[in-house]
């Protein structure tokens, strides 16, 4: 959905998944959005059969981007995005910082796709070796939901265990109404 870090569509992931599921006979992954067990059990009740997680997992502490990237996405709130490139057909979500301005401004000058692209070039290994200013630090608007810096396996254990407490909430409502 659009609500993912890095290269993005037009529309959300609420949207999306239902659609996809009445449209196609293989499993679908859900992407985009999800950071914690109650949108990964969101995804499941609109059918998918899997999700994709990215910008949660890029504040692992096995993750080898640079800590000020890390730290980034931990400040960040749910506003601190903005979707660069939209002009040239491939717009990325990334953290609104100098580089993304730099982007706004060239877009709304009319610049050329060349000119859009070679700003672009080499920014994403720039985040991720530290530079968060000029970097394009790729991250979702979920990003505001992201508050620390865990091990992969207690970040699995605690989206497993949230998603089957918000279903187990939610059956027991539908239940014992």
């Amino acid at each position: 959905g659009m609500e993912s870090g890095g290269h993005v569509g037009e529309i959300t992931t609420l949207c999306l998944i239902p659609q996809v599921v009445d449209a196609v006979d293989i499993p679908v992954i859900a992407a985009g959005g999800i950071a914690d067990g109650r949108g990964m059990a969101a995804c499941f009740a609109l059918g998918a059969e899997g999700i994709q997680i990215g910008t949660r997992f890029i504040c692992s502490e096995e993750c080898k981007v640079h800590p000020a990237y890390k730290e980034a996405i931990i400040k960040a709130s749910d506003r601190s995005t903005v979707v660069t490139g939209a002009s040239t057909g491939h717009p990325v979500r990334c953290l609104r910082n100098k580089l993304a301005r730099k982007f706004e401004a060239l877009e709304k000058q009319g610049a050329s796709r060349e000119e859009i692209e070679a700003l672009g070039a080499g920014k994403l290994k720039e985040a991720t070796c530290g530079d968060v200013q000029d970097g394009s630090v790729m991250m979702g608007q979920i990003a505001g939901l992201v508050k620390n810096i865990k091990p992969v396996k207690e970040i699995i254990v605690e989206l497993l265990e949230e998603c089957r407490q918000t279903i187990s909430r939610l059956y027991a409502e539908v239940v014992d109404q």
